[in-house]
């Protein structure tokens, strides 16, 4: 009798370790609750379930996932008084997730709903249109973060968990709450990245007679100091300015943003000479941050006659495309800011067509693993190359076609993307 309870300790003991090393690989919120839920229908016994995330500081996200049930049920589900379901008194209870007796929060078993006396009308009616015959619900309470949401399962029959599966279906919700509160603080952390970004960022781009513009700015989630400049200088021109800066988090932004307002000023007093505002900025990045390199290229644009200077620091070249033509412009080689010396590199003049628009972009449109640079020039050439003929005329669609085109899920799979296109009248 001992071997065989300890042998289904050490099988208990083999299956927690492998859900919870399945949830620890998990990445985004939604993935960790879609875990939970199939780690926990296959502990309790269930096939159906729901996991409600909703932090009690209600700072969010929040976010609900069903686990075999179709968007109709779910709504059905949430019809029913919170305060009537064995989940919605856990989420109702205290903001740290423990009892009246400071201890944590225990599961909540139903093991037959039509036997409950207690039980709401509108549960049992929904309950009795869904198949739902019993509910267990575990709390997901995290040790520092307080009360997260909660996970229920559902029983197409009356049932309940065993002691011992009620057990491992506690201690699996307890790391699982670890997990989701470490993932929420990354969330967290990335939109106030993202907000701190955009605040960085002109809030919108200034009107230039014969040239219309367009910008687009995707945060990705190794990102953080790619930007872009669009400004008004003297007698009707305007300068146009994409960057990015090394390294990532808020020491980045901030680096992005001491950078961005020092071209500005650089651009008013010496625009026509992109040369020249290149090696200010990069004087200035190499005596005030030695240890930080940067990508960056400025273009003096006159409207009318359609004249765009320009010079690059280590950046992409700009992509004409229009109705004749789509290529690359040609721009000398030269390293990033901060990587030499003393840069200088000469400046190129183009004069795109009427009707043409010229992209600026960072580097992260262009990245995949695994893949060397020119299959990515390649891919943006041929993006830009099948833009519809209706489309040519806004620069706007222009940028959404390249971009759907090399990111079909609309997300940069490491850094920033940013496009920046002017068309020419």
């Amino acid at each position: 009798m001992i071997q065989d309870r300890l042998a289904g300790w050490v099988s208990d003991l083999s299956t927690l370790h492998e859900l919870t090393e399945r949830l620890a690989r998990t990445g985004t919120l939604d993935e960790a609750l879609r875990e939970v839920l199939r780690a926990g229908a296959a502990l309790v016994g269930a096939r159906r379930g729901l996991a409600v995330l909703e932090p009690a500081d209600g700072q969010g996200p929040t976010a609900t996932v069903g686990l075999g049930l179709a968007h109709h049920e779910i709504g059905a589900l949430e019809t029913v008084p919170r305060a009537a379901t064995a989940h919605g008194r856990l989420l109702e209870g205290p903001a740290d997730g423990c009892g009246p007796d400071g201890r944590p929060a225990e599961p909540v078993a139903v093991p037959d709903l039509a036997l409950d006396p207690e039980l709401d009308p509108r549960h049992r009616g929904v309950a009795a249109r869904l198949g739902i015959a019993a509910s267990f619900a575990v709390p997901l309470t995290a040790e520092a973060a307080g009360r997260l949401g909660a996970a229920v399962w559902l029983y197409d029959e009356p049932a309940e968990p065993t002691e011992a599966r009620r057990h491992l279906a506690g201690l699996y919700g307890r790391y699982a709450a670890e997990h989701l509160a470490r993932l929420l603080e990354v969330e967290r952390t990335k939109a106030r990245m993202a907000v701190l970004t955009e605040e960085l960022l002109p809030t919108r781009l200034p009107y230039v007679p014969g040239v219309r513009l367009a910008v687009r700015h995707l945060t990705g989630p190794q990102g953080g100091g790619d930007w872009y400049d669009a400004l008004p200088l003297p007698e009707g021109t305007l300068g146009l300015a994409v960057g990015s800066v090394s390294g990532s988090g808020p020491a980045a932004l901030a680096a992005m943003g001491r950078l961005r307002a020092s071209l500005r000023a650089y651009a008013v007093m010496e625009g026509e000479d992109p040369v020249a505002v290149l090696s200010d900025l990069e004087l200035l990045l190499r005596l005030t941050e030695p240890a930080r390199s940067a990508t960056a290229l400025f273009a003096y644009v006159e409207p009318e006659p359609r004249k765009m200077t320009l010079a690059g620091a280590g950046h992409t070249p700009p992509l004409v495309v229009g109705e004749r033509r789509t290529e690359f412009v040609e721009t000398s080689l030269s390293a990033p800011l901060g990587m030499l010396a003393c840069w200088e590199a000469p400046s190129v003049e183009i004069t795109p067509a009427s009707g043409e628009t010229v992209l600026l972009y960072t580097d992260g449109l262009l990245r995949r693993a695994d893949e060397p640079a020119d299959r990515g020039f390649a891919r943006l050439h041929a993006a830009a190359a099948t833009v519809p003929r209706a489309d040519r005329a806004d620069p706007g669609a222009v940028a959404d076609h390249v971009l759907h085109t090399l990111l079909p899920d609309g997300a940069p799979a490491g850094e920033d993307v940013v496009i920046l296109a002017a068309r020419f009248d």
